[in-house]
């Protein structure tokens, strides 16, 4: 059987799922950011946490509010006030995952998740999904999130690819795709010194996913650093290697199958070590092997469209005081 190319390999079994509050509320929050008119005091989006995941977390003072906002809260839509303890909560939550410290910039970030939450639980409540089987049959925990994705399931609907559309989508991604597949590892950092002494032991012997555990900031640390196989074309060219940073594409272009960059690459704010686990030709799928695949990819970035355009209406519609 054909090996697939990275976008088909990592295609999302569901378009429900995009809507799920864990994963589609936190996207919005970066392609939607609230309103000037409905915001008191707007907030950037996230930005890269670039401390080690070992670096204890020091909370910071709490964000001024406005006199609109009751103690004890963070903010107050369409009258309903957002008490402290669901920001702590989120908060730790985010921390416990390790690849995020607890700075003013994630707090401002979280704020605008737990404003949207709010507007959508309320849209759901008038609607009564809060009184639907799913919802009283789920944990307290989980109610209000069970409540918000039934409520998206029903009011966001996706348009159906047609064939063409679908035959189109596997041209360009097929067209995007180079001679070979690599499979990289990454280490990312926050400090350029740090990063040369994670290569210096890797040169030295260290396992590469050991130091990756230790030393990266980032999720893939959990797997020792290791990526999903990636495909592009070379010589490498800004804009058309898949996702990853240009400056890495190059250099997983010119490593041996076990080579490790001979310096750290910056990207960004950060600062990111290489290695090139392995490669092999690539193999493109035949379009009939994959076009299931292909339209419920395109089934979910639709249901995701109409999920950030609903949810921008109601944000501002709403009356938020933060």
């Amino acid at each position: 059987m054909s090996r697939m190319s990275p976008l088909f390999r990592t295609l999302r079994k569901s378009a429900f799922v995009l809507v799920a509050l864990s994963v589609a509320l936190p996207r919005l929050v970066q392609a939607q950011p609230l309103p000037a008119d409905v915001v008191t005091t707007p907030a950037p989006p996230p930005a890269l946490s670039l401390a080690p995941a070992s670096t204890p977390a020091t909370a910071p003072a709490p964000a001024s509010t406005s006199p609109g906002v009751p103690a004890g809260a963070i903010a107050v839509v369409n009258g309903v006030a957002i008490p402290q303890s669901a920001m702590d909560s989120a908060v730790s939550t985010a921390v416990s995952r390790g690849n995020d410290v607890d700075t003013p910039q994630l707090r401002a970030a979280l704020k605008q998740q737990l404003i949207i939450r709010e507007v959508v639980r309320q849209q759901a409540a008038r609607a009564h999904y809060d009184q639907r089987p799913e919802v009283q049959q789920a944990s307290d925990a989980e109610k209000v999130d069970v409540e918000i994705q039934s409520w998206l399931q029903d009011n966001v609907h996706a348009q159906e690819p047609t064939e063409r559309q679908i035959r189109a989508r596997y041209n360009n991604v097929n067209a995007e795709l180079g001679k070979y597949e690599y499979k990289p590892q990454y280490i990312v950092l926050a400090d350029q010194a740090v990063a040369k002494g994670v290569i210096a032991q890797a040169k030295a012997g260290k396992p590469f996913d050991a130091l990756a555990r230790k030393f990266s900031i980032v999720p893939s640390k959990e797997n020792g650093g290791e990526m999903p196989w990636v495909s592009f074309k070379t010589p490498v060219v800004e804009g058309k290697t898949r996702g990853v940073p240009v400056e890495v594409a190059r250099a997983l272009a010119k490593l041996p199958v076990g080579g490790v960059v001979q310096q750290p690459l910056q990207s960004g704010q950060a600062w990111v070590v290489v290695r090139l686990e392995d490669k092999r030709p690539m193999s493109v799928p035949s379009f009939d092997t994959v076009k299931d695949q292909i339209r419920r990819q395109m089934i979910a970035e639709s249901m995701d469209a109409g999920a950030a355009k609903l949810v921008k209406s109601l944000v501002q519609s709403a009356t938020i005081v933060q």
